[in-house]
């Protein structure tokens, strides 16, 4: 695609990164056919490759208006398309570029400016956070449906083993999980205690920064992974720890790019490149000691329990990671049936459920069907964004896979 950017845009950073990324489409379209919100709407514009003729003209000195904006809004950042483009296009970072002018040019007015306003400042802060959990929990039960759909059921954490093995890796706590699932954190960190790996949480580590970023304020994104590197730094400096270790692929695909996200900055910019490199997804840590794991669970008897595993978007197209879950979910004992359409979004996105709900609940709807085919009566997937999202739209258990794991761990302990 050839470019002719504006002289507000041409020799910067972002500038020259946009020009990379259009020079490599080649309008093929393959993304169009896997892209979420196309499918729903059949809009050229509500797809990748509309979205890039939309920004590329934007970046060209073209008028932008509330119809541009509302375009790129209604985008999922899901990266199906990044899974299916054949020339290696890095849509998601263009994306960033273009809604950061987008919002710059037209600014938002009204109930939507305050509902990002409110988001970007409330749910990254994780105390904050928790109270307004709490609060809402105790009156659940009166609460408007949209509402209660964000506030999900307490379900006890369980005992965190103390730290007692040489190799050790810290996980991340997050903003909104340990208010809405601290049972996730705690069911890794019993597995990898199992096979030889304690698992902690360092004070002063919160929000990836993922919830400021994509609503772009970036430099707020830029500041939750300063402060998450300066809290990780010591135990990385010393080399006390092995990896950083995320239980929620939302996180983890911000977390892998922060090498990229503080690129430009002097201070941190190797530090950064470090963190990336240390970052796993759990899956990628339990499969790795597959062999102490078959050993902790011992031989499954009895009948595999049906499991439909919903890989979220963040997994398989931000992390690149596809088929290891199920594989984990096998050697415990359970079997995960097939999913049709597995490679499209649940529409929880973030916080693409509270700013796009018809668009999110048809994406929901569509997914907990193909979900439901196989006859599983247990879903399990892998991102507590995506967690709460299904769960609200069904009677059907939605856990996170790695509980699955523990609670294995937990038949053989008794």
């Amino acid at each position: 695609m050839q470019t002719q950017l504006a002289d507000f845009i041409r020799d910067t950073p972002e500038g020259r990164e946009a020009d990379e990324i259009l020079r490599k489409c080649v309008h093929c379209g393959f993304c169009t056919a896997t892209c979420p919100t196309y499918q729903l709407l059949g809009d050229e514009l509500d797809g990748p490759r509309g979205r890039i003729y939309l920004i590329k003209a934007m970046l060209e000195g073209a008028e932008v208006t509330a119809r541009t904006r509302q375009h790129l809004d209604r985008c999922l950042t899901c990266r199906s398309c990044e899974s299916t483009c054949p020339s290696g296009v890095h849509y998601s970072r263009l994306l960033d570029i273009g809604r950061r002018i987008v919002e710059e040019r037209v600014p938002r007015q009204g109930a939507d400016a305050a509902v990002r306003w409110a988001l970007r400042e409330f749910v990254p802060r994780a105390g904050l956070f928790g109270v307004a959990m709490g609060a809402g929990r105790r009156v659940r039960g009166v609460l408007p449906k949209a509402l209660r759909d964000k506030v999900p059921l307490a379900r006890p954490a369980g005992t965190w083993p103390m730290p007692r093995h040489a190799r050790r890796m810290i996980a991340l706590a997050g903003c909104a999980q340990p208010a809405m699932a601290p049972s996730i954190n705690a069911a890794a960190a019993r597995v990898l205690d199992a096979v030889g790996i304690s698992l902690v949480e360092m004070a002063g580590a919160g929000c990836c920064g993922a919830v400021r970023h994509h609503l772009n304020d970036h430099e707020g994104g830029r500041i939750d992974a300063r402060r998450n590197i300066d809290a990780w730094w010591l135990a990385i400096e010393r080399g006390e720890i092995e990896a950083i270790v995320m239980t929620a692929s939302g996180c983890g695909t911000q977390v892998k790019d922060y090498a990229h996200l503080l690129a430009q900055d002097f201070a941190y910019a190797q530090k950064a490149r470090r963190v990336s490199d240390l970052t796993r997804d759990v899956s990628e840590i339990v499969a790795a000691e597959v062999e102490p794991l078959a050993a902790a669970l011992g031989v499954f008897k009895g009948e595999p329990e049906a499991v439909a595993f919903q890989s979220p978007c963040t997994l398989q197209h931000g992390l690149r990671i596809r088929g290891v879950v199920e594989k984990l979910l096998r050697a415990a004992g359970y079997a995960p049936t097939a999913v049709r359409d597995g490679h499209l979004c649940c529409g929880s996105a973030g916080t693409y459920s509270i700013l796009q709900p018809e668009l999110s609940q048809r994406l929901r709807a569509n997914k907990l069907e193909a979900l439901a085919e196989g006859g599983a009566r247990l879903i399990a997937s892998a991102n507590i964004g995506c967690i709460t999202h299904l769960e609200a739209g069904t009677e059907t258990p939605v856990r996170h896979w790695i509980e699955l794991i523990d609670a294995r761990l937990q038949q053989v302990a008794r």
